[in-house]
């Protein structure tokens, strides 16, 4: 074990005193509280009479000891709420170990403590809890850091991003706001289910350990099964099991799946991340986008009270209708270069000539992802379709009903960034095992992301699948957006983090 901090070593010695007065620090017994900060002061009457009895609950967070009473500020998961605590009042009689606790500081800031008294307002104004009993509930032995204004300058402050990120406990209790944005993200799901499920749809789950790693382009985390003696890949998505149940009879189904990939960190990727899909038999990629602006301005609507977010400079608008581009009109408006029937070599020559970077192994539809990526994804602010997607960036999509070069796909951009990913599902099974097949060349040129054939994907859709239209929607991007959170860390309560330095 670590040395000691001076403040460690004290409160261990507060602890041993607790224990040797007979009091257990951390007491097993069921604690019945009744009553919670916020509802205490949206309820309090200065009329009610006898004045309202109560029993809370939390951490003490700051203590102002005056002779025979001391006003103690504590903290649950609503709010704080102020408790006046009078010595003779919870030691009525010769026993005054409770006096020594709270009097002689053998309580200390971050201890969780119960309190039964009743509801009154102080001379100055402040509604409080008058104590009558006080009760011990768990000893804190780390001190918190506990922000100190002094002088107009903050101190002890925890804002270190990588701090708040391995210590999201500690993060939650000092820093006001924080669980603010992880209550909005519950909002976020039930909104988005109760959509869901008005419209008839069923939620469902799939596998996460999957013999083929399948539903998108992305490389994934591997693993053994002993039993087995099989490897077995972490789900990257669940898209193909969804359209099984299609397939089984099923006309709607959603899912908020746990995918992993092994790919980069940053600020807008984690390689455990949230997302849901949603699969609808007789729709097509138009009646999604209908759906899906929608469903985007109710959510907004259900957790923020109007359809505007602002993240940094930019206030987001939500509202549907949402504009729609197709990506050959997207790139041309922002590099003026028509890309309309190129081969692999003409769009690595515009590549050449936009300054752009790329892998010698890239097939075409990656190049072209690449222009799309670096030129004109973040220039789209407001919530945008882009439509129409090259035939050779879109393996599990129906080819368009007007050109045969291209597919039926949006991606939804917001903020500059792809926020949800749509298609006219390709459910020919002849034509999806060639797109295979040629997902499988590219994987032997070195594209470490194409997928691999999966043979029972297409038996599948050889019994037949009907008109669907599908889509995935990053729910961590999303929750961002509705918090106006600019680093994904920020909505994720546990990000990955490199080990912590010894």
């Amino acid at each position: 074990m670590n040395e000691l901090s001076e403040q460690e070593a004290i409160r261990r010695a507060s602890l041993q005193k607790l224990r040797d007065m007979g009091i257990e620090p951390y007491p097993a017994a069921l604690y019945p509280v009744d009553a919670y900060t916020d509802e205490i002061k949206a309820n309090f009457s200065d009329e009610q009479q006898p004045p309202r009895p109560v029993t809370i609950a939390g951490r003490l967070m700051s203590r102002r000891i005056m002779g025979k009473a001391s006003f103690i500020e504590l903290m649950d998961s609503r709010g704080r709420i102020q408790v006046y605590v009078s010595r003779d009042e919870i030691c009525p009689g010769e026993d005054k170990d409770m006096y020594n606790v709270v009097f002689k500081k053998l309580l200390d800031i971050g201890d969780f403590i119960g309190i039964k008294g009743f509801v009154f307002r102080t001379q100055t104004g402040e509604i409080t809890v008058h104590a009558q009993e006080l009760t011990v509930l768990s000893k804190s032995l780390r001190p918190l850091p506990i922000v100190k204004v002094k002088d107009g300058v903050a101190y002890d402050a925890f804002e270190d991003p990588e701090q708040r990120y391995r210590q999201r406990y500690v993060d939650l209790v000092v820093n006001p706001g924080v669980k603010d944005i992880f209550l909005k993200r519950t909002k976020v799901y039930n909104s988005m289910r109760e959509y869901f499920n008005q419209a008839g749809y069923i939620e469902v789950e799939t596998p996460i350990l999957q013999s083929i790693p399948g539903g998108a382009s992305a490389r994934p985390f591997i693993t053994h099964h002993n039993a087995l003696d099989i490897p077995l890949y972490l789900r990257i998505a669940d898209e193909l099991y969804l359209k099984r149940l299609i397939v089984g009879g099923f006309e709607g189904v959603y899912e908020f799946s746990k995918n992993f990939r092994n790919e980069g960190m940053d600020r807008n990727h984690n390689p455990e991340f949230t997302c849901m899909e949603i699969y609808v038999a007789y729709k097509d990629y138009n009646w999604m986008m209908d759906f899906t602006e929608k469903m985007l301005e109710k959510i907004c609507l259900d957790v923020n009270g109007t359809t505007e977010v602002k993240i940094g400079d930019n206030v987001i608008s939500f509202k549907a209708p949402y504009r729609r581009v197709t990506m050959i009109d997207a790139i041309k408006e922002h590099t003026g270069i028509d890309i309309t029937g190129m081969d692999e070599e003409q769009l690595r020559d515009v590549c050449r000539q936009l300054d752009i970077d790329v892998d010698p192994k890239l097939g075409k539809g990656k190049l072209i992802d690449e222009i799309f990526g670096e030129k004109c994804e973040g220039k789209y602010i407001q919530p945008t379709f882009i439509i129409d997607y090259p035939i050779e960036m879109s393996p599990l999509t129906k080819k368009h009903r007007n050109n045969p070069e291209l597919t039926e796909r949006f991606e939804l951009m917001v903020n500059g960034k792809e926020l949800a990913n749509a298609y006219s599902e390709l459910n020919d099974p002849i034509d999806q095992y060639e797109r295979f097949v040629e997902q499988m060349r590219l994987g032997e040129k070195g594209d470490d992301e194409a997928m691999i054939i999966d043979q029972d994907f297409v038996r599948a859709l050889e019994y037949g699948m009907p008109p669907t239209s599908g889509m995935g929607i990053g729910m961590d991007r999303l929750v961002m957006l509705m918090t106006g959170q600019t680093a994904i860390q920020e909505v994720l309560l546990f990000p990955q983090m490199r080990p912590e330095k010894k």
